[in-house]
């Protein structure tokens, strides 16, 4: 048995490297966000869901992460500015939003009020759209109930309804209003203190908050705040939960893992069902070789590049091998993925073993330079599975190999003392029985839905399925209606988010 709070409060930690905020950003936000609900005498029913929701306000922060590294250069920067900015104040967006995104992407402001005047439309169509989906996915899938799903499928909305979904006042669920001013709060009070916390908050009543909420916290804000430098976070946030504290079979930690692997591969097209695959692999060869840990190597499978989400998604989209300069940046995800898992106590058990998915046998890996006799087997098996898919799978610089050629390059680098042999092996008996998914018939799709589908999560615009498949752009922008109607979703993260689950991204899909 875990308890569950327990371990959403420790993956919380990815959506602080997703959105720019600060350490435990996530942990703050909830502590005050449960505070102000009991302030306002809300039942413990009620205050639990404001717990969960306000944990996972930003677990959508990789649904438009790919379309705002093109669009800007940085997701991250680009998110964060979002964030800082007011919405609804056309002022705003040249007071705070252009200046920040220009410091956190190191573009001139000339550049980035072109792109501005340029996307800047698309952007506020299109994001909120994905973000809500993607968050209110997520929370089917981790099993939450009914009130926080719909919360977090409220997290763009607005008190006057000009945000996303278009709905506002009391029509917003409770629990999402409550996060929205304890958001607003935390994150002003990171770059400005209790008074920064305060004046934003009371400048944002009515418009994106709601003013009763904002006058409670207003009225009460040293107490909403207080201890939040000096207590533990992760206590504090524990505390919070009310009675009975909920608690949950183990093999819900797998799903959970599941649902977070998911959301770090939508940082690219090109890593849509990594994680799963690995995971899966992994967990298979680990079974073939007697490890005991099997399951735990399953865990750590899939979430072996929790770390993704705090590097920039233009690294992973870029059409071309990586600088020196960039390659250092991708080689932290490593060291982000041990410090999220090593941090949740949960998890602390399986950090290790995702976190050497990069290491060598030989010492010439990374992010720690491990050598074998310091690797665990199941450390051995997630490296060996993971390089695996990485070398079967497409990427935006080069095709993925042939299942045949990719055996022989890791037979290779077993053999040179790279990759542990019994690992490789291992990993590649599984590999090999392994069964290819029928989608069509799991998902109700054509063949010819599916392809459009796939492509559509892949990032591809309408006109450009079109040339690909040789049909008129009108053809496709049926298709896609229809399959949009088909599967229940808005967006093309929601798209990608259901191929993932579904096992319809990568190669071994019928999708080659």
């Amino acid at each position: 048995m875990f308890r569950l709070l327990g371990l959403l409060a420790g993956l919380a930690g990815a959506t602080d490297l997703g959105t720019g905020g600060q350490p435990d950003e996530s942990l703050r936000r909830c502590v005050v966000a449960a505070r102000l609900a009991r302030a306002v005498q809300a039942d413990p029913s009620v205050v639990r869901d404001v717990l969960v929701v306000s944990l996972l306000e930003h677990v959508g922060c990789t649904a438009y992460a790919h379309e705002s590294a093109a669009m800007w250069g940085d997701d991250i920067a680009t998110t964060h500015a979002a964030l800082m900015s007011d919405a609804g104040s056309a002022t705003d967006a040249f007071r705070t939003f252009l200046p920040t995104v220009a410091s956190g992407t190191g573009r001139s402001l000339p550049r980035v009020a072109l792109t501005m005047a340029r996307s800047m439309r698309v952007m506020l169509r299109d994001a909120p759209v994905a973000t809500c989906e993607v968050a209110q996915e997520a929370g089917r899938r981790l099993g939450l109930d009914k009130v926080a799903q719909d919360s977090l499928g409220h997290m763009t909305a607005r008190w006057n309804g000009r945000g996303f979904p278009p709905t506002g006042g009391e029509q917003i669920p409770f629990p999402a209003r409550v996060m929205h001013v304890a958001g607003t709060a935390v994150l002003f009070r990171a770059v400005g203190g209790d008074e920064a916390a305060v004046e934003q908050v009371r400048r944002r009543a009515g418009g994106e908050l709601d003013p009763d909420l904002a006058a409670v916290f207003v009225a009460r804000s040293g107490e909403l705040l207080a201890g939040l430098d000096t207590d533990d976070p992760l206590r504090a946030t524990l505390d919070a939960e009310p009675d009975p504290v909920v608690w949950v079979d183990d093999d819900r930690l797998l799903d959970v893992a599941r649902v977070f692997g998911d959301l770090v591969d939508l940082k690219s097209p090109w890593l849509h069902g990594h994680a799963s695959a690995v995971g899966d692999l992994a967990g298979t060869a680990a079974e073939g070789l007697g490890l005991a840990e099997a399951e735990e190597v399953r865990v750590a499978g899939h979430l072996h590049d929790v770390g993704r989400v705090g590097i920039n998604s233009r690294i992973w989209d870029l059409a071309r091998p990586w600088t020196a300069a960039e390659q250092d940046q991708a080689h932290l995800h490593a060291y982000h993925t041990e410090r999220v898992l090593a941090r949740t106590p949960e998890l602390a058990h399986v950090a290790g073993t995702a976190a050497a998915h990069h290491e060598r046998c030989d010492g010439s890996g990374y992010h720690r330079g491990l050598r074998g006799d310091m690797l665990t087997m199941g450390a051995r098996v997630v490296a060996a599975a993971d390089a695996y898919r990485t070398l079967i799978e497409d990427r935006p610089h080069r095709a993925g190999l042939p299942v045949a050629r990719a055996r022989q390059r890791l037979e290779a680098d077993a053999r040179a003392g790279v990759l542990d042999a019994d690992a490789v092996a291992a990993v590649l008996a599984a590999a090999d029985g392994s069964t290819r998914r029928r989608p069509s018939g799991a998902v109700g799709l054509t063949a010819r839905q599916l392809e459009v589908l796939r492509l559509v999560a892949h990032g591809m615009s309408n006109r450009e399925i079109a040339r690909r498949l040789g049909v008129s752009p009108r053809t496709v922008d049926r298709h896609v209606s229809d399959v949009y109607e088909r599967i229940g979703v808005r967006s093309r993260a929601a798209a990608a988010m259901f191929t993932i689950e579904h096992g319809l991204a990568g190669p071994g899909t019928g999708s080659e």
